[in-house]
């Protein structure tokens, strides 16, 4: 069995996905003010509406404080000669072997809550899909995407 990659995100990518997180969970957060707005119009029971709350409130702490934590201990990924190992997930741990032969271009990308915290994602496509490893810092993405461009190259001259 192979062992497990060895390379981590940067550490600044928990900020930027509790906030990711954070903004997400705004959503459901219009549960409970539905409820509230119906029961300014009907007799409806206010314990509902707490538990609605509550429920939300649940919901929030963990998506923005717990799961970033135990998704980013869980998030690797190793750049070798021949291929690419990435492995993730916190429930389901997903593990993908990306042949250098197949990658047909990578690139990095920064939405402004990655350009805030100085971070840059890696996507990797081949012709079936699109495989990204978020959360670099600018100087590792860049130097990532350099090495598999050139890695890709090589493996395509063979």
């Amino acid at each position: 069995m192979r062992p497990i990659p060895s390379k981590r995100l940067s550490e600044k990518a928990l900020p930027v996905w509790r906030l990711q997180a954070f903004f997400e969970s705004l959503f459901f957060a219009l549960i409970p003010v539905a409820y509230g707005v119906l029961i300014y119009f009907f007799s409806l029971p206010f314990w509902i509406l707490w538990t609605l709350i509550g429920l939300y409130a649940v919901y929030a702490g963990l998506v923005v404080f717990i799961l970033p934590g135990v998704r980013w201990r869980r998030w690797r990924y190793d750049v070798l000669d021949q291929e690419i190992d990435l492995q993730h997930g916190v429930f389901i741990v997903k593990r993908t072997l990306i042949p250098m032969i197949r990658v047909q271009h990578v690139d990095t990308e920064q939405g402004p809550l990655l350009r805030r915290y100085r971070l840059a994602a890696v996507s990797i496509s081949t012709a079936a899909t699109v495989h990204k490893i978020p959360s670099l810092t600018l100087e590792v993405a860049d130097e990532l995407r350099d090495r598999i461009a050139a890695l890709a190259a090589v493996a395509e001259d063979e």
